[in-house]
């Protein structure tokens, strides 16, 4: 059963455009249309799996690789349209040397999860994002890519198959990766000749090894995530090897991860590696706005949704490092990581340690967020897709 009613309402609403060009603007209000109307006509795919749990210590669940059974292939014919694709068991992928994701990164990819509820059934959360977001991200990385309802109706097919990887609720959720990547070979510097669009799956539990404890962040000052004109706003697989560095770096320090300042005056917030990040300050919320530097994560819109709905008032704008180091409270968002407190920001020689408490608003709207993915709070807005 797809649920789609306050959902397709609010699907303009909460997609907004990643910059403000007109013609960007005109092409994400079709594909917010393209998803809305996959939402309604995804098909019911195969069941490939058994209901019962694969043998896995759910108690004991990190954020690594555990494949499950089956991965879902599909590639573009040479006038650049997607064939219909298959599952198969999990596997090597054979590329060519010259593939253009190995020479030139010509690469994007998603993270979305399902989620099992208490009577064991398979939710889907807000999966019009993603597939709205790589869209965009082909568009901006010039390779073809499959139509909104291909990707929904892909990762579907792809969860139901793994049932079985799905880790009971509350133990932790089953992450599904779509990946989109220029696998044609190329020598000059050019756009892929073939594309080849992939997913595969694994049950992960938390992100950071800190667990549920509060993240300790630093400020990095050296190096950047993104610059101005560049493809920081869209999951290109190039935006992520670059951060390696400065969060080994970090990480040798006894830091949980990196927060980068914008490129251009040193002085702005952007995000950490791998998710956006909030401070909180009395009922007011704020997070740097997505210009073109910072990626529009699905969380983030979910907990500003969430924010505004239960009376604080939230604002996206430039946010400069003081008035982070005065905040109440800060908290990171993504798919990956969920709502993340944070108990420690260090730049340079200062560290500013924020009071976690059991009720702050990070927990409030994170137990918000979960009842929602999980079946456990009612999903007025459409979020979720029942398989």
């Amino acid at each position: 059963m797809i649920q789609t009613n306050s959902g397709l309402r609010s699907l303009v609403q909460s997609l907004r455009p990643i910059t403000s060009s007109l013609s960007e603007i005109a092409a994400y209000s079709c594909y917010t249309s393209q998803a809305a109307s996959a939402l309604q006509q995804v098909s019911r795919p195969n069941s490939y799996s058994e209901d019962e749990y694969a043998k896995v210590d759910w108690d004991n669940l990190g954020f690594g690789i555990t494949p499950a059974d089956y991965m879902y292939t599909m590639k573009c014919s040479s006038d650049g349209k997607f064939e219909r694709g298959q599952l198969a068991p999990y596997g090597n992928v054979e590329l060519s040397p010259s593939a253009a994701v190995l020479n030139y990164g010509q690469g994007l990819y998603e993270g979305t999860k399902a989620y099992r509820t208490e009577d064991g059934r398979l939710l889907l959360f807000r999966l019009d994002q993603n597939a709205t977001r790589m869209k965009m991200g082909a568009d901006r990385m010039c390779m073809a890519c499959p139509s909104i309802y291909q990707i929904i109706d892909a990762v579907k097919q792809t969860a139901l198959a793994n049932k079985r990887w799905t880790p009971p609720r509350g133990k932790g959720t089953l992450y599904i990766r779509p990946l989109l990547m220029g696998s044609g070979p190329i020598l000059g510097l050019a756009p892929a000749p073939e594309y080849t669009f992939l997913i595969y799956a694994s049950p992960v539990g938390n992100y950071f090894k800190e667990g549920l404890k509060p993240l300790n962040l630093y400020v990095e000052d050296e190096f950047h995530r993104a610059t101005r004109g560049g493809a920081g706003s869209v999951k290109s697989i190039t935006n992520y090897a670059p951060v390696l560095k400065a969060m080994a770096r970090a990480k040798s320090r006894g830091f949980s991860d990196v927060l980068y300042l914008d490129s251009a005056n040193k002085k702005n917030l952007e995000e950490v590696s791998s998710c956006n990040i909030f401070l909180v300050k009395g009922n007011i919320i704020s997070t740097p706005a997505t210009s073109g530097t910072i990626l529009a994560g699905v969380t983030r819109r979910s907990i500003i949704e969430i924010a505004l709905d239960h009376g604080y008032q939230v604002e996206e704008r430039a946010i400069p490092l003081d008035e982070l180091m005065d905040a109440d409270e800060v908290f990171c968002t993504g798919t990956a990581v969920g709502v993340a407190p944070v108990g420690t920001i260090t730049y340079q020689d200062r560290r500013v340690e924020y009071n976690v408490r059991e009720e702050s608003v990070s927990q409030k709207l994170y137990s918000i967020l979960e009842g929602i993915k999980t079946g456990v709070i009612e999903d007025k807005k459409g979020w979720t897709i029942e398989i």
